[in-house]
């Protein structure tokens, strides 16, 4: 490939932050097919991966025609394309997709009819249109490239707003835990309370019924209503007692708790500060990425 270094097209907006986009450049060139030197055009495709662009480029190439394109060692050639934007009639383009460094070349030669190709001195509507044709080739595959790393970006960012989302909700549940263990507290303190008199005034009765009952003859007809009654008191002493032990525990239970989560809000509270801090910086990188992406499109 011999390029004549004519500068067409620069499309460029500077851009700092991160890896900038580059210039769409459009060249008036030419292009070796065989023994064949004819005149080109080449459009420069930034940052594309090379196997992709080439599959997409012969897909276009082949829209709307049964014509398939011949690959003889990266030459490409096709006869019969329908390429409307450039002319209405069927035309043979010739091409090529160099790799370079950070960027791929796209070389394109024009065929209108048989050794009348496309190039500024034959006509400047068909070469605008054709350059237009390649510009817009490489800004869909540039936007492409672009788009997939503003994705990406968005991602990460909404990925870290769902991370502070639920340190949020851990948090709220946290403090929730706190306030039902304190209301659970204040029931089982109010329980204890009650329970305490039932165990008094059971305790009382108790002792009273038991030495009635063994003051009494073996005779006596009472006595055994009497032990009954002794045992149902031992009943309700018992159940108060284990019902006082049973809301000890759940008291101390009902702290523990408290404590816990007390002491993991603060551990809370430092990785939403975290998160916080990294959700701005996350958003100012997909800002810039998002702005190239806006400035590719505005190409």
């Amino acid at each position: 490939m011999r390029s004549k270094f004519t500068i067409i097209f620069i499309f460029l907006v500077p851009f700092m932050g991160i890896k900038a986009q580059k210039p769409i450049t459009i060249l008036e060139d030419s292009i070796i097919i065989g023994s064949s030197n004819l005149p080109a055009i080449s459009v420069t495709i930034p940052e594309a991966d090379h196997d992709k662009v080439l599959k997409l480029w012969i897909k276009e190439l082949q829209s709307g025609t049964k014509s398939k394109v011949v690959n003889d060692n990266g030459e490409m050639s096709i006869f019969g394309a329908r390429i409307k934007s450039i002319s209405s009639n069927p035309l043979n383009v010739y091409s090529r997709l160099n790799k370079l460094d950070s960027m791929l070349v796209l070389v394109a030669s024009f065929e209108l009819k048989k050794d009348q190709y496309i190039e500024r001195s034959g006509g400047e509507p068909e070469f605008s249109k054709a350059t237009e044709y390649l510009k817009e080739f490489s800004k869909t595959q540039y936007i492409s490239v672009a788009k997939d790393e503003a994705d990406a970006e968005r991602k990460k960012l909404r990925d870290l707003e769902k991370e502070l989302s639920s340190l949020e909700n851990e948090k709220s549940k946290l403090q929730k835990s706190i306030q039902t263990a304190k209301n659970n507290i204040l029931n089982e303190q109010e329980n204890i309370v009650v329970q305490k008199n039932e165990l008094s005034m059971v305790t009382t009765a108790l002792d009273v019924q038991s030495k009635e009952l063994s003051d009494m003859e073996e005779e006596n007809p009472a006595k055994k209503e009497k032990a009954q009654a002794v045992k149902d008191l031992e009943k309700r002493q018992k159940r108060a007692s284990n019902s006082i032990e049973s809301s000890e525990n759940k008291i101390k239970k009902a702290n523990s708790d408290i404590e816990k989560a007390e002491a993991e809000i603060p551990r809370n509270e430092k990785m939403q500060d975290r998160v916080k801090d990294q959700i701005k910086e996350q958003a100012a990188v997909f800002k810039k990425y998002d702005d190239k992406l806006k400035k590719i499109r505005s190409y």
